[in-house]
C-alpha cells in the first residue's frame, strides 16, 4: 500500500502545472431546457426544471453518463402504492421524480445549490401524496458534487406506501467497465449488451442471467446478477467504477448512513452491470413487504435523505488506475470527517451545533461463561426510534445513528439529530438485542453519558450443546461450492462463497433422498451443518419440505435433572417458511414448538447471507428426553418453491437451571 501511494505521489508530481486555484471560477450558465454548474473540475449538466442529471463533463470526456434518453442518465425515483391497489404482478409504480420547478438556493464564490421540486396538488388521484425536493451542491475547487432529497407531506394527507427511494446514475458502458466496491469485491464486469438474448441466457428468475456469448469471452460461462454485489448498510461509504482507459474513476461517498432504512445490516444494492450506480436509501430487498413505508390517512412526515457525494478522480498515464480505489477511499475519510455538512442550505439538515450526542460502555452478563462482566467489544450501539426489542431491524421513517464499541466495551454515539429514541445493541458471540426503553431526548448540544450499560442475554442454565456462531449470519457453516455451469469467477476462493448463483440446489445432490443429520457431540458446524434449509426438488418439478435431524446423548450426570431444559434457535433469515420443532418423536402432532409461517426476506435466491434476525426459545420437557440418545427434529414443511427456507444463526440447548454456574474469566 506504501508503494502504491508513493507511486500516486510521483506520478501526480509529474503532472503538469495545474491551473492556479484563484481562477477556478464557480459558475452558472442557463442553457435551453438546462442548467449547468461548472466549477472548472467539472460540468454538471441538469435538464430544467425536471431535475435530471442529462451530463457531467470531466477531464477530457465530453460526458460520462450513458448515452440513452436523457431521463434515464441520473435521477431520483421511488415505488410507491395506494393501500390496496398492488397487485400480484407489479410491485408498485414507478416515479422517475420529475420536477416542476427549479430554483437557486445559494450562488456566490465558493458554492451553488439549486433545488428541483414539485408540490403535490391536493386534487390529484394518480399522484404520490408526498412533495419533494431535489438538491444538488457544487462547491469551488471540488472534483464532484453532492445530491439529497427532502421528502414530506403534510397533515392530512391520503394514505401512501412508499416501497423504494434512491438516486441513480447510468455511465457510458464504452469506457467504466471495472467495478470495485470493497478491497476484496471489484473486477471487469460484462456488458448489459450480454445479458439479452441470445448472448445471455435468463435463469430462475429476471436478475441472473447466464453469460453464453459475451462481446468480451472472458465472461463467457459466467453468471450476472446484481444481487451478488448487495452491501451492508455499515458497509457502502464508497463504490463505483473506473474507466481504465482514460484513468477516470466514478465514485458515490456516503459519509454518514443515518438516513439508510433499518439499521447497519441492512442489505441494499449498489453499483452492477450497467455500469450502474446506485445510491439507495429506502428498499424492502432482504427483509420484505415488513419494510414497506405504510403512511396512513392524515400522518404527516419529513425526512432529508442524503446528502451523498459524487465523486470523479483521474491519473496521468502510466499510473495504474486500478489505484484509483484507493484515492477515493482517501477521499471518503475526508467526507466522513467533513459529516454533517456546514454548507446544506436546507434548514432541514442540522449542523453539528444543532445535533447531540450519546456515550456510555456496553458490558455482557453471562455468568456462565465468565464471573465478571465482559466488555461488549465490537458490538453495535444504536439510536432509533422508540420501539421493542429488535424494532430497529424494521424501522424505516426515521433516522438512526449507529456506533461500534471499541475493545473495553466503550461507544459514542455523535452527530445526533434531535429527537426521541431508544437504545439499542447487539453483540457478538451472544444471542439477542439490548434494548434501553427509556427515551432519550436529544437536543441541540445535548451531551449524554450513560456511565455503564449491562446486556443479560437470553439464559437458562450451562450449555449442553451448541451448533454455530452467534453473530445474526449463517456464514460460519458448510457452504458448498456453486455448480462448475453457474459461477461468479469472483467468488471462487473467496471469504463470500455464498454469493453464488443456484447454491439452494446442492442442497438436493448431497441430500438426494434423506436429509441431513447432524450429531451435536462430535459433528463439526462448518463441515456437516448445510448452511440454509431449503425444499428438496424432485423429479417432477415439484419441492418437498425438509426435516433436519440434531442427535446427542444425555448421560447419567443428567438423570437426576427436572424442569424445563431450553432450547434457544436463532435464524438469520426466513422466507415463506415454518420452523416446527419436535423431541424424540417425529409424528408428533401438534409439534412441541412451530413458528407458523414467517418471514419474506429473499435471502435465498438473492445470495443473502441474513436477513431478519428471528430469536426463539424453546422449553423442553425433561419428561421428552431420555438418557441415551435423543434427537431434535427440525421441520420446514412449506414446499411450493427452490427459495422457501431457513438460515440458522445459531441453536443452544441449556440445561434446567439446578447445575451450579460453570464460568471461566
Amino acid at each position: 500500500m506504501f508503494m502504491s501511494l508513493f507511486q500516486i505521489a510521483i506520478s501526480q508530481n509529474q503532472t503538469p502545472e495545474p491551473e492556479p486555484e484563484s481562477t477556478k471560477v464557480l459558475q452558472l450558465h442557463y442553457q435551453d431546457q438546462h442548467v449547468v454548474m461548472d466549477n472548472g473540475i467539472l460540468q454538471l449538466t441538469l435538464s430544467n426544471p425536471e431535475g435530471f442529471v442529462t451530463g457531467i463533463r470531466y477531464n477530457g470526456i465530453e460526458n460520462v453518463l450513458a448515452t440513452g434518453k436523457e431521463y434515464d442518465r441520473g435521477y431520483w425515483d421511488l415505488v410507491w402504492n395506494f393501500p390496496g391497489k398492488k397487485t400480484k404482478k407489479t410491485k408498485g409504480t414507478l416515479d422517475r421524480i420529475e420536477a416542476t420547478k427549479m430554483e437557486v438556493k445559494t450562488q456566490n464564490e465558493d458554492l451553488i445549490e439549486l433545488s428541483f421540486s414539485r408540490t403535490w396538488n391536493t386534487s390529484s388521484s394518480t399522484a404520490v401524496p408526498v412533495n419533494i425536493d431535489k438538491r444538488f451542491v457544487m462547491l469551488r475547487n471540488s472534483s464532484g458534487f453532492y445530491s439529497y432529497a427532502i421528502f414530506e407531506r403534510l397533515q392530512g394527507w391520503p394514505a401512501v406506501e412508499l416501497d423504494n427511494i434512491r438516486l441513480a446514475i447510468k455511465l457510458n458502458k464504452d469506457k467504466f467497465h471495472y467495478m470495485a466496491i470493497s478491497d476484496d469485491r471489484q473486477r471487469y464486469m460484462p456488458l448489459p449488451d450480454d445479458r439479452i438474448p441470445p448472448r445471455g441466457q435468463p435463469l430462475a428468475y429476471p436478475e441472473a442471467v447466464k453469460l453464453l456469448d459475451p462481446i468480451e469471452p472472458e465472461f463467457k460461462g459466467e453468471v450476472d446478477d446484481k444481487y451478488e454485489y448487495s452491501m451492508e448498510s455499515k458497509d457502502i461509504k464508497v463504490h463505483g467504477w473506473i474507466s481504465t482507459n482514460d484513468s477516470v474513476g466514478f465514485w458515490q461517498i456516503t459519509p454518514s448512513n443515518e438516513f439508510r432504512s433499518s439499521g447497519p445490516l441492512k442489505q441494499f444494492l449498489g453499483s452492477h452491470v450497467g455500469p450502474t450506480n446506485l445510491a439507495i436509501f429506502h428498499s424492502t430487498h432482504y427483509v420484505g413487504a415488513e419494510l414497506i413505508m405504510n403512511f396512513k390517512q392524515g400522518e404527516a412526515w419529513k425526512k432529508v435523505f442524503g446528502p451523498v457525494f459524487i465523486y470523479l478522480n483521474s491519473f496521468p498515464k502510466g499510473v495504474d488506475p486500478l489505484l484509483l480505489w484507493h484515492e477515493a477511499k482517501n477521499q471518503t475519510k475526508i467526507e466522513e470527517e467533513k459529516w454533517p455538512y456546514k454548507f446544506i442550505a436546507s434548514d432541514d439538515f442540522p449542523a453539528s451545533d444543532q445535533r447531540g450526542s450519546v456515550s456510555g460502555r456496553l458490558l455482557v452478563r453471562d455468568r456462565f461463561i465468565s464471573s465478571v462482566d465482559i466488555p461488549a467489544n465490537g458490538s453495535y450501539v444504536g439510536l432509533a426510534a422508540p420501539g421493542d426489542v429488535g424494532s430497529w431491524q424494521r424501522e424505516c421513517k426515521g433516522y438512526q445513528f449507529w456506533s461500534k464499541a471499541e475493545e473495553n466495551g466503550y461507544f459514542s454515539i455523535n452527530n445526533v439529530r434531535s429527537g426521541r429514541y431508544n437504545l439499542y445493541a447487539f453483540a457478538p458471540g451472544f444471542i439477542g438485542d439490548y434494548h434501553n426503553d427509556t427515551i432519550f431526548d436529544i437536543s441541540p448540544g445535548s451531551k449524554i453519558n450513560l456511565g455503564d450499560l449491562v446486556y443479560e442475554p437470553p439464559r437458562d442454565g450451562s450449555t449442553l450443546w451448541e451448533i454455530g456462531v452467534p453473530d445474526r449470519t449463517a456464514a460460519e457453516f458448510y457452504i458448498p461450492d456453486p455448480n462448475p455451469s453457474f459461477v461468479n469467477h469472483l467468488y471462487l476462493n473467496h471469504s463470500d462463497k455464498y454469493r453464488q448463483y443456484g447454491l439452494w440446489e446442492r442442497y438436493s445432490e448431497l441430500y438426494p433422498s434423506e436429509d441431513m443429520v447432524y450429531n451435536a457431540d462430535v459433528d463439526d458446524h462448518s463441515k456437516q451443518w448445510f448452511f440454509m434449509q431449503v425444499t428438496r426438488k424432485q423429479a417432477n418439478g415439484g419441492y418437498n419440505g425438509t426435516t433436519w435431524q440434531i442427535r446427542f446423548q444425555l448421560d447419567d450426570k443428567m438423570k437426576n435433572l427436572t424442569g424445563n431444559f431450553k432450547l434457544r434457535i436463532a435464524l438469520a433469515t426466513s422466507n415463506v417458511a415454518e420452523l416446527q420443532v419436535r423431541v424424540n418423536d417425529l409424528s408428533a402432532n401438534p409439534p412441541l414448538f412451530t413458528t407458523e409461517q414467517i418471514g419474506r426476506d429473499n435471502t435465498i435466491a438473492r445470495h443473502g447471507i441474513h436477513g431478519l434476525y428471528w430469536l426463539y426459545n424453546v422449553n423442553v420437557p425433561d419428561s421428552s428426553l431420555r438418557l441415551g440418545n435423543n434427537t431434535i427434529y427440525l421441520t420446514q414443511p412449506l414446499a411450493t418453491s427452490p427459495f422457501q427456507g431457513l438460515m440458522y444463526d445459531y441453536i443452544r440447548l441449556e440445561c434446567p437451571d439446578s447445575i451450579n454456574y460453570i464460568t471461566r474469566s
